[in-house]
């Protein structure tokens, strides 16, 4: 019996250890990873839909630890490169929490995206239109999906977005909700 009982439970963990997130769990995790890319990379409106959609492939097609880090993340990071100007993607990849979003850690998916923003109520950004539509799929249809879609781009390097410019590669630490601007605003997407 206890034997059983042993061999049921491994089972239990290797099954949960290798299944991937449900499509709500993902697509609000794109939304909130996505939300604070647009703020920080200054992305356009074409820019923000494309990076969502980018993203919630990439949080679809992760099944296990082996994932994070594997093709669908450099299927990932391609395509980012594809919608993105030069400046954006060397500052998302001094980003690590944008550049390596997820980690495996004790048997579960960790985000790192809230090291650097705790409140997951917080967004700057309404929801892309993307975010009632778009069911993913875009990253399996071809390498080159991103490549091939004309997204409009900002014209130059901002001068001091956000207190950073290109030379300052310290992350932004400021939260808008703190401000005295926003109090009594609600800015959460998920009430």
């Amino acid at each position: 019996m206890k034997k059983i009982f042993t061999l049921a439970m491994m089972m239990v963990m290797t099954i949960s250890a290798y299944a991937s997130m449900s499509y709500k769990t993902a697509k609000n995790e794109a939304l909130f990873l996505s939300d604070k890319m647009a703020y920080e990379l200054n992305l356009t409106a074409a820019q923000y839909e494309a990076v969502y959609e980018i993203n919630l492939d990439y949080l679809m097609s992760v099944n296990g630890r082996n994932d994070a880090y594997g093709t669908w993340w450099k299927r990932r990071n391609t395509d980012l490169k594809y919608v993105l100007t030069v400046w954006q993607y060397e500052r998302f990849m001094d980003m690590s929490y944008f550049y390596r979003p997820l980690t495996w850690k004790n048997g579960s998916w960790t985000f790192n995206i809230y090291s650097h923003y705790s409140n997951k109520n917080h967004f700057y950004k309404a929801r892309p239109n993307a975010y009632a539509s778009y069911k993913g799929g875009n990253n399996k249809k071809s390498d080159r999906f991103y490549a091939d879609k004309k997204v409009d781009k900002p014209a130059s390097t901002p001068t001091a977005k956000h207190g950073n410019n290109k030379t300052d590669n310290k992350p932004n630490r400021h939260i808008a909700q703190n401000s005295n601007n926003n109090k009594g605003k609600k800015t959460s997407h998920f009430r």
